[in-house]
């Protein structure tokens, strides 16, 4: 791991692998000077340009690429197969659009919100409050994000609308999936 992401993991009293979760010794972290050297060394063609990089300075040249930006603006929105047969109860928080957690811009849906903070607030070192967890019914309204923009591209790729019945609970859930993965066999 980079030291940017293992740093949140350094700041609780019991340390915790990023990826496994066991617990680890932070003085027995090591650099990796190997792959590091192979970082600085490797080349690859930016997905926008196709400019030869190196692979320590890639993540950098994408987030100025403007053949990049150009294409992650052009990338259409997700929309579903089939539209839902849910009601849109009107007794429930907003789950379609967001209040940004840096600046308090509004009405962002998923994707307007990871391209606003990607825009404006790719640097910042905040911990906020993913503001999509927060308005699921299972979210923790306190709980702040090591890496907001990190948690935005790992945890929602999709509308939790498509596919969760807020109605009924997570045992109900899991019998409805069953029943369906069944029935399509």
């Amino acid at each position: 791991f980079c030291g940017e992401c293992l740093q949140p993991c350094l700041q609780v009293p019991s340390p915790l692998c990023p990826l496994c979760r066991v617990p680890f010794d932070p003085k027995k972290v090591e650099k990796a000077s190997s792959l590091e050297k192979q970082l600085q060394s490797y080349k690859a063609p930016c997905r926008g340009c196709s400019k030869k990089v190196t692979l320590a300075k890639m993540r950098s040249h994408v987030s100025s690429c403007a053949k990049v930006q150009e294409q992650m603006a052009n990338c259409p929105k997700f929309v579903p197969v089939v539209p839902t047969s849910q009601p849109i109860p009107s007794n429930i928080p907003n789950r379609s659009t967001f209040v940004c957690p840096y600046c308090g811009a509004r009405n962002l849906d998923q994707q307007e919100l990871l391209k606003h903070c990607m825009e404006n607030h790719r640097n910042d070192p905040n911990k906020v409050v993913c503001p999509v967890c927060s308005a699921m019914p299972w979210g923790d309204p306190s709980y702040k994000s090591a890496n907001f923009l990190q948690h935005l591209l790992h945890r929602h790729k999709f509308s939790y609308d498509t596919f969760v019945d807020y109605n009924i609970d997570e045992e109900a859930a899991l019998q409805a999936a069953l029943a369906l993965s069944l029935s399509e066999n």
